[in-house]
């Protein structure tokens, strides 16, 4: 193998980058699996005035500039920067052809994606484009004895964790979800090389044209991101009971999680399953209300750092899991908690 063949790229997505972090989680993750492999961490970042200087730091830091700099300063030793006004508007067919010309030329030997939305869409089109495989929604990563990488993903309905190869194809391709690593702290004075990639002078005409676009606000930190999450199972016994786990969670400075049972008979919404198909949680201190502890749900939540569990089951999986586990009724314990801070607070 070649240097370039064992490289680790990790594509950049960083349209919504403050508080999409999940670019930054996978270059942290791409720099440890480098180290096994003696390879080069890259960057692949397509857009738009990605590369403005910040002037500030340009006099002892010529690299750092934009979102280029902050994936350098992050950990990569390299960025492959596509930047033109033509890629101003995300555009799939372009992206996905940028990218299978760049990857056929350079040869790296991994390739990280978020799986967001964007990084579904975007990854199994290329895959199929280079003709390797492709292991979703990956909640580990790792190198085996044999230099391959290790893509660890819930299968068979979430009930079990399969360990995934592709000793053949090249690159091996992976999406990983959000909140499943930590970044590495930010180091202002990292350099790297930033290498410009050109556009053809023609490309081809999209199918989807974009209209318009419009920014969401988001007011509450990100589920994958909180310190505090309660998360509500079956165990809560109706849907009135579980949005006392909302007040719960408020007073806590928390967020709220659920398991796939109690979204799917519309208790809470879908962005708060955490789970094989939903949100990946590594909270200081995890609440598990009346849930079971199914694999699928607790692969999602294994790095929380203090889990408090409540179940009138002590032999439920997730009490086995827990720091401390308390036999009783989830609501109960609930609307205890509620009022013990309500008296404290005051």
């Amino acid at each position: 193998m070649t240097a370039k063949q064992r490289g680790i790229w990790v594509f950049g997505d960083y349209r919504n980058y403050f508080q999409n972090r999940v670019t930054l989680q996978l270059l942290s993750r791409a720099k440890d699996l480098a180290k096994k492999i003696d390879a080069e961490v890259c960057a692949v970042v397509f857009g738009y005035k990605t590369d403005e200087w910040r002037g500030d730091v340009l006099s002892y830091n010529p690299t750092f500039c934009g979102v280029v700099g902050e994936y350098i300063a992050h950990g990569a030793d390299k960025v492959y920067l596509a930047d033109d006004p033509r890629l101003a508007a995300y555009s799939m067919e372009t992206y996905t052809l940028l990218m299978e010309r760049l990857v056929k030329r350079e040869k790296p030997g991994i390739i990280l994606i978020g799986a967001t939305a964007f990084g579904r869409e975007f990854a199994p089109r290329l895959a199929k484009r280079l003709g390797t495989g492709l292991t979703a929604d990956c909640i580990g990563l790792d190198i085996n004895s044999e230099g391959l990488l290790v893509q660890i993903a819930p299968s068979f309905g979430g009930n079990l964790v399969a360990e995934i190869v592709t000793p053949e194809r090249r690159p091996q391709m992976a999406t990983v979800r959000p909140g499943t690593f930590q970044e590495i702290p930010h180091d202002y004075v990292r350099t790297g090389e930033v290498v410009k990639v050109p556009l053809p002078k023609s490309l081809p005409g999209d199918r989807v044209r974009l209209v318009r676009s419009e920014h969401r606000p988001q007011r509450d930190q990100k589920l994958e991101d909180a310190k505090v999450v309660v998360c509500g199972g079956r165990g809560m016994g109706s849907k009135k009971k579980f949005v006392k786990l909302f007040e719960l969670a408020e007073l806590l400075g928390g967020e709220v999680g659920a398991t796939r049972p109690v979204v799917y008979a519309d208790w809470a919404d879908h962005d708060a399953l955490v789970g094989q198909a939903g949100k990946h949680v590594r909270p200081q201190i995890l609440f598990s209300f009346g849930i079971s502890g199914a694999i699928q749900h607790t692969a999602a939540c294994n790095d929380a750092k203090f889990i408090i569990a409540v179940n009138k089951n002590p032999n439920a999986a997730m009490m086995k899991r827990a720091d401390v586990a308390i036999v009783a009724d989830a609501s109960q314990i609930c609307n205890s908690l509620i009022q013990e801070l309500k008296r404290r607070i005051r």
